[in-house]
């Protein structure tokens, strides 16, 4: 990498904030970064995963086995645990990254799963790599701290008419 690396935000309500850190690792990838997807409180970004794969990302994710809002408290404060253990590893697995995405982290931390502070020290102890964090809020502390935002707003979309998710569009 040749320039001074940054930190990314793309939070927001609509679509599309996966999808723009999948594109961000695909680009990145094509120019031969070393680059590492790691998805919070998902099973898997779906589709995306197995095309990053073949570029030589390497992709890890946190599942929670459910929906969060589903989990019992005994099993939020597990899931809690991991979470803090999770991005830990990937703090140690990825001091050779061009290029770490953090899917969903945002919300992680916005649910009470993950520590902002651990993600403040996250950004702070890796200043060699481009960092993306994903989610549907962002703290001021953490706004504070990107270079870039992006704010992701639902205008319009089918499942206001109740057309649900569609394979290999929305996931």
């Amino acid at each position: 990498m040749n320039a001074t690396p940054k930190i990314h935000i793309y939070y927001g309500n609509g679509k599309g904030k996966t999808t723009a850190a999948v594109g961000l690792a695909v680009r990145a990838s094509a120019h031969d970064f070393r680059v590492e997807f790691n998805g919070f409180l998902k099973k898997d970004v779906g589709g995306e995963n197995s095309v990053l794969a073949k570029l030589g990302v390497n992709c890890s994710f946190l599942d929670p086995g459910t929906f969060t809002w589903l989990l019992k408290e005994d099993e939020k404060i597990e899931l809690a645990a991991k979470a803090e253990k999770y991005l830990s590893e990937i703090s140690e697995r990825a001091k050779n990254s061009d290029l770490i995405v953090l899917d969903e982290v945002l919300d992680a931390v916005s649910f009470g799963f993950l520590e902002e502070s651990s993600l403040l020290r996250f950004l702070d102890e890796n200043p060699h790599s481009e960092i993306v964090l994903t989610g549907r809020i962002a703290s001021p502390a953490l706004m504070k701290k990107a270079d870039y935002i992006t704010e992701m707003l639902p205008i319009k979309h089918p499942f206001d008419k109740g057309i649900m998710a569609r394979e290999g569009i929305e996931y």
